[in-house]
């Protein structure tokens, strides 16, 4: 089955077992079920993976961990808290450039596209990395969490001093799959309207990543958008 995934060349050497496993099988029915009841599935399959192709294996330098894809029409192409451009950016992402502003002092850019991020080693990983239109969560049940815990997984054992950020109770599960001597992890609250001002408000992870890169003599993230 691996040979049909279009995903990045070093990812699909790294993640070829998981390709091959009964689960993966599986998600790949449930979209087409999914599919076949007439659901309208984000983001196109051809950007299921964008956040592989857009950030090779070698290149990951900070992993942010979203829960899964933005469920409007046009929103989801593929990477954690972005949006293409030409879409409003959504309420998360605009507490994020918030956050940023504070932190840094890069003003608040007028869209909400996050690749030039992905290109520096920004890995912009969704836990599950398709959705039902209109339906939050809607493909949680589909098995994309066994293939992401996976990423995470190789990622921690395989690579050193790479940056996990983890903002929300979701993603501080995730914390179970790192080592913490050889990463950071960085946690906070969700940057979403209900929780951004319960701990990711103030937080710093953009300069403290940058902080921890500089301390490994790893080149620094520009953070700002244009």
């Amino acid at each position: 089955m691996s040979d049909n995934i279009q995903i990045e060349t070093s990812w699909k050497d790294q993640l070829k077992n998981e390709f091959n496993q009964d689960y993966f099988a599986h998600i790949k029915q449930f979209i087409i079920n999914e599919k076949a009841k007439g659901k309208e599935v984000y983001p196109p399959g051809k950007l299921m993976f964008n956040a592989f192709n857009l950030t090779p294996f070698e290149q990951v330098k900070v992993v942010i961990i979203g829960q899964d894809p933005y469920h409007g029409m046009g929103q989801a192409h593929g990477l954690s808290f972005s949006v293409p451009l030409g879409v409003k950016t959504p309420p998360s992402l605009q507490n994020i450039y918030k956050e940023i502003e504070q932190d840094l002092g890069f003003p608040i850019p007028n869209h909400g596209n996050l690749s030039n991020w992905a290109q520096q080693g920004v890995l912009l990983l969704n836990a599950v990395l398709s959705v039902n239109a209109g339906e939050p969560a809607s493909h949680k049940a589909a098995g994309w969490e066994n293939f992401t815990n996976a990423v995470i997984y190789h990622l921690s054992k395989k690579r050193q001093n790479l940056v996990f950020i983890l903002w929300g109770r979701f993603a501080h599960e995730k914390e179970l799959l790192i080592d913490a001597n050889k990463h950071l992890i960085l946690k906070a609250a969700h940057p979403s309207p209900f929780s951004a001002y319960q701990g990711f408000m103030g937080c710093k992870h953009f300069s403290k990543t940058n902080a921890y890169l500089q301390s490994c003599n790893l080149k620094t993230i520009d953070w700002q958008i244009m």
